[in-house]
């Protein structure tokens, strides 16, 4: 971060893919080919005004309690005891209820821009503290696997909430994630809402294994491994119901040689992790299964090792 004030600052934080099948709540991947812009200005007024929304989604909320940027910047600005206010300036390149972070984005995005605003004087973890406060607006918990990779790039493995740890875990040589998003929308409180509230002992340790699994495949480059970790066991049974075609793009993926295919946070994005010579073809294959359901889609196949958010002007 630069030091010294600023008047104004504009900040690119990249969509994400959340839970990557096996971290629920978690684990996430920064998606760098799409993200969302903030531009803060610094204004003699108190508090948080959201004074524009454009790009891709424009009805959102301009009441800055209830808009993800609008209250990451209310909980920094509270904690910064300043003698000033800001506005923001809100470009979504994410579209609504994607499944690909989009609250998180735009709430990270914020925080970064208002820090070279504030002279940086907030660490990334301590900027991570409050755009979790704008992304519980969204999805109405607490949770990291979003906000995190969006804010710190790569494969992001968060532990704790109150006092969170993050972690980027090596991408894995020669790995590509796929992300394909079907033209629809599916709320994140709808989609964590049909969640069962108790999990069996037997799919817990099975969870507990692939996670364990994957990130350890990581760490060792070991393909077989990831082909055999990455598989949600709990999250997408219970979710897959609200995408319609899943289990075709899922089998699609594979039938193209992908690692594992689940689902990206939330939904209704689906992704995949393959290797870079399968790459495309997998993202054809689970774009064809979406228009085979006769739903339109977008598809991306993106480094695993991407940046995260970053000050652009």
């Amino acid at each position: 971060m630069s030091s010294g004030d600023a008047e104004r600052a504009t900040a690119f934080a990249p969509a994400s893919i959340g839970n990557v099948a096996v971290g629920f709540d978690i684990l996430g991947l920064a998606v760098d080919a799409l993200g969302d812009r903030a531009t803060v200005i610094k204004r003699a007024q108190a508090g948080v005004g959201v004074s524009a929304i454009r790009g891709v989604v424009q009805n959102l909320p301009l009441e800055a309690a209830k808009n993800t940027a609008g209250r990451a910047l209310e909980a920094m600005l509270a904690d910064a005891e300043v003698d000033f206010g800001v506005d923001v300036e809100i470009d979504k390149g994410i579209p609504l209820g994607s499944g690909l972070g989009g609250s998180a984005a735009s709430a990270v995005a914020a925080v970064v821009a208002a820090n070279r605003v504030l002279g940086g004087r907030y660490a990334r973890l301590q900027l991570l503290k409050f755009a979790m406060q704008g992304e519980q607006v969204a999805s109405g918990s607490l949770h990291v696997d979003n906000v995190a990779p969006s804010l710190f790039g790569g494969l992001a493995l968060t532990v704790g909430i109150d006092e969170p740890r993050v972690k980027r875990i090596p991408a894995p040589a020669g790995v590509r994630a796929v992300a394909v998003h079907p033209h629809m929308e599916l709320a994140t409180k709808q989609a964590r809402a049909i969640l069962s509230p108790t999990v069996s002992m037997s799919d817990f340790v099975w969870q507990s294994a692939n996670l364990a699994g994957l990130i350890a495949a990581c760490y060792t480059d070991d393909v077989d491994l990831i082909r055999a970790s990455l598989e949600d066991v709990i999250i997408e049974p219970q979710r897959q119901s609200l995408i319609p075609g899943a289990g075709a793009v899922r089998a699609a993926a594979l039938g193209q040689g992908a690692l594992g295919c689940s689902i990206s946070g939330a939904g209704p994005t689906m992704f995949a992790w393959a290797l870079e010579a399968d790459g495309e073809r997998v993202r054809e294959a689970m774009q064809a299964a979406f228009t085979g359901v006769n739903i339109k889609s977008d598809g991306w196949v993106v480094e695993i090792d991407s940046p995260g958010a970053r000050l652009i002007a």
